[in-house]
């Protein structure tokens, strides 16, 4: 389904798309990034949040990291200050392209198993799949991230993959 090569390039995007959007929202006063937009997780600053949640609960089912304590909900708020956000993001995107340098074919053919707090059951995928499931899951809350600063006149720039990682 997938290569290594791509979850390489998927994490080179991912790790400059992150840094992008973060810098882009730090031109903005902290009351408009934690502003009520509207967006799926409420803020800008909810939306950074739970992509770094997310990301950092499936490595912890991918690399062994350590599992987030606080829950799907909780996710907007899992850092308060946006300079530690910042940072924690840029760790973690180090992680994942530290980790995406070590993933194999085999490995990406093989199945996950995991305890899923959302269904609250045990739950077993292909690995490839849940790899893709990642990187796609941060695209779209990317986007929703992108449209947040638009709405408040932030160009964070070019977004497109070819653009942004060059082969």
């Amino acid at each position: 389904m997938i290569t290594p090569a791509y979850v390489r390039t998927m994490a080179a995007y991912n790790a400059e798309m992150n840094r992008r959007l973060l810098v882009a929202a730090a031109t903005l006063p902290d009351a408009a990034r934690r502003a009520d937009d509207g967006a799926f997780f409420g803020s800008l600053h909810g939306t950074l949040c739970h992509l770094l949640w997310a990301d950092r609960m499936w490595m912890s089912r991918f690399a062994g990291w350590e599992r987030p304590t606080a829950s799907v909900k909780q996710s907007p708020a899992l850092i308060a200050d946006f300079a530690d956000l910042t940072t924690a993001r840029a760790e973690a995107d180090q992680g994942i392209t530290a980790w995406a340098g070590t993933v194999t074919q085999d490995w990406l053919d093989g199945e996950t198993v995991w305890f899923s707090g959302i269904t609250q059951t045990e739950r077993r995928a292909p690995t490839g799949g849940l790899v893709v499931h990642l990187f796609n899951h941060q695209t779209h809350h990317r986007g929703q991230a992108h449209a947040l600063l638009t709405r408040h006149g932030v160009d964070p720039g070019d977004t497109d993959l070819w653009l942004v990682v060059k082969p």
